[in-house]
């Protein structure tokens, strides 16, 4: 298929051209060429390069590769290409390419599995917990289904129709491994297929990152299929369910001591840290009256404050314990492993007489009743790990809407002034 031999060679000839989803294409040489594309007017367009595969696509795929090479001088010259300066890139590339090919390096288009692979080496670089928990996600969701497809032949009708399926399909339960897969009953009640939609959004928030990150890259020129993709709407969970301090004293005493549950109760009671990070903590985590988490959800490591309370209970559990040991550990001396909390917290929470609760509520309700003893958002959001307070504005604004309504009751001036007046406050009769 020859290209269009379009004048996109100067600035005023691509500002001629009419805005459009198609690309303009000028052939540089058999099989390389230089595309424009302009998709709104009054903006720079794209420098896109494509090259002809040839016996290197099979079946029904195009024979062609796509790659980004950056925004047009259209406007401005800072971090923009000339024509000259795409064309020469476009030639650069093209050489690398032909190396790449005779070394036995793969060259062609990318697959949404192997964005998927990028994006979780990546992860694992740098560190991040989410790691494991993105890896289950991929594997089940989106390598059977999209895996093989090349991100160039994504179209959002394509993303829709999965994130649909995903929204309707019950949920997987645990299953040993090497038995046939075990499935809750599908969706039903309104409450049911919300909890279904905000998992969806927040599995199918890793694919668009690991989309965009391959398209930050260049290795896809175009992110539009994707990102129409919308979330659904108004699936955030309802507000947590916050522990008193009395149902946490009871939950506390009612949890088994022998297997270490209780410990490792009071311990997220006291810290509001995740059950992962409180796994991870050696006995030496413990100094100077603080913790450290070396391994966090963002993969940034912190300190966490604790009371005074907290720190004699950390110390209490530390004495004369080895510097390695696991600071909470199982009755068989092993540490607490992946979903092994759950059960034994439902447990405890109906030996306590309490509505049973997840393990992750104890963070919440450590965030909750710091925030109504007023302590503020940011000293809480720092001691949670987040960078800034907008996951606790999320999660407990309400929290600090009340606490500042008790605060001007409180301490705004008083003046004992009553007006006089005849206007009587109307009722509504009851029906």
């Amino acid at each position: 298929m020859a290209a269009d031999d379009n004048d996109i060679t100067s600035k005023k000839a691509r500002s001629k051209l009419a805005a459009q989803n198609t690309i303009y294409w000028k052939t540089l040489k058999p099989g390389l060429y230089l595309g424009y594309a302009k998709r709104k007017s009054g903006e720079a367009g794209i420098w896109i390069m494509r090259t002809y595969l040839g016996t290197e696509v099979t079946g029904t795929a195009s024979p062609y590769q796509k790659q980004n090479l950056g925004k047009a001088d259209d406007f401005a010259s800072n971090d923009c290409l000339s024509f000259a300066q795409a064309q020469a890139k476009a030639f650069e590339l093209q050489v690398v390419r032909e190396k790449q090919k005779k070394a036995g390096v793969k060259t062609g288009p990318m697959t949404v599995a192997e964005a998927l692979e990028d994006y979780l080496a990546n992860l694992k670089a740098e560190g991040k917990a989410t790691v494991v928990d993105a890896r289950r996600r991929i594997d089940t969701h989106f390598l059977p289904t999209i895996g093989k497809i090349r991100i160039e032949d994504l179209t959002t009708d394509k993303l829709i129709k999965l994130r649909n399926t995903m929204a309707t399909e019950p949920v997987r339960l645990r299953t040993a491994k090497g038995q046939p897969q075990k499935w809750a009953a599908a969706p039903v009640t309104p409450d049911e297929q919300r909890a279904r939609r905000s998992t969806v959004n927040r599995t199918f928030a890793i694919l668009k990152r690991a989309l965009n990150r391959a398209y930050k890259n260049g290795r896809v020129h175009d992110a539009t299929a994707w990102q129409r993709v919308e979330r659904f709407r108004g699936v955030d969970a309802p507000r947590e369910r916050i522990l008193t301090v009395e149902e946490c004293q009871r939950l506390v005493n009612a949890a088994d001591a022998a297997s270490g549950l209780r410990d490792l109760i009071h311990g997220a009671l006291l810290t509001g840290c995740r059950y992962g990070e409180l796994c991870r903590l050696k006995v030496a985590d413990f100094q100077n009256g603080r913790l450290a988490i070396h391994k966090s959800k963002s993969g940034k490591p912190r300190d966490v404050r604790l009371t005074a309370e907290g720190r004699a209970f950390f110390a209490q559990i530390t004495a004369g314990r080895k510097p390695t040991a696991w600071m909470f550990s199982k009755q068989d001396g092993r540490p607490w492993g992946d979903s092994q909390q759950g059960r034994p917290t439902t447990a405890a929470c109906l030996a306590a007489g309490i509505e049973p609760t997840n393990f992750h509520q104890l963070r919440h309700t450590y965030a909750s009743l710091a925030i109504m003893n007023g302590t503020p958002l940011m000293v809480v959001a720092q001691n949670l790990g987040h960078k800034d307070t907008s996951m606790v504005q999320k999660f407990y604004g309400h929290l600090t809407v009340d606490y500042q309504d008790d605060e001007i009751e409180r301490g705004a001036p008083k003046f004992g002034i009553v007006r006089e007046t005849n206007v009587v406050p109307f009722k509504e009769k009851a029906i």
